[in-house]
């Protein structure tokens, strides 16, 4: 496990295609949003490439896709702000961990792309009322 801490701030609201206003997102997706942010940013310092985040399939959301090498890396980000909902490894069921298995490979396929060997990650995120986030990188999910 590896642990650091990163400080990031929030992006500006996005745009929504169907209209001309922009759409403030909620409070939960703006933390969503940061985490992912966050866990990014301290991957890249790791040494990893980001492929693409947020990608979307017939099973669900990647949060990352990544490269680590010669692994493919597929990560879930779970953002927590103080102690509500639990700690954000208690949300990577074994039920999630089959979906991003699939995802994966939905990924894999959406791309034409074969990686010798796939890591399915976690990074827990912990934002603070101030300060710097606190971050936990757990490689290679059950």
């Amino acid at each position: 496990m590896t642990r650091s801490t990163t400080q990031q701030t929030h992006p500006p609201a996005p745009a929504d295609p169907n209209h001309r206003t922009a759409v403030r997102p909620t409070a939960r997706q703006a933390l969503g949003a940061y985490g992912e942010r966050v866990a990014a940013a301290h991957l890249v310092e790791q040494g990893l490439s980001v492929l693409d985040r947020n990608w979307h399939g017939e099973a669900g959301e990647i949060d990352l896709v990544l490269r680590d090498g010669d692994a493919l890396v597929v990560c879930e980000v779970k953002t927590r702000s103080g102690e509500v909902g639990g700690e954000p490894h208690e949300a990577v069921t074994p039920v999630k961990v089959d979906r991003m298995r699939a995802l994966a490979e939905e990924w894999q396929v959406a791309r034409g792309l074969r990686a010798p060997e796939v890591r399915l990650d976690l990074v827990a995120v912990w934002q603070s009322g101030r300060g710097a986030a606190r971050l936990e990188h757990v490689r290679g999910l059950i």
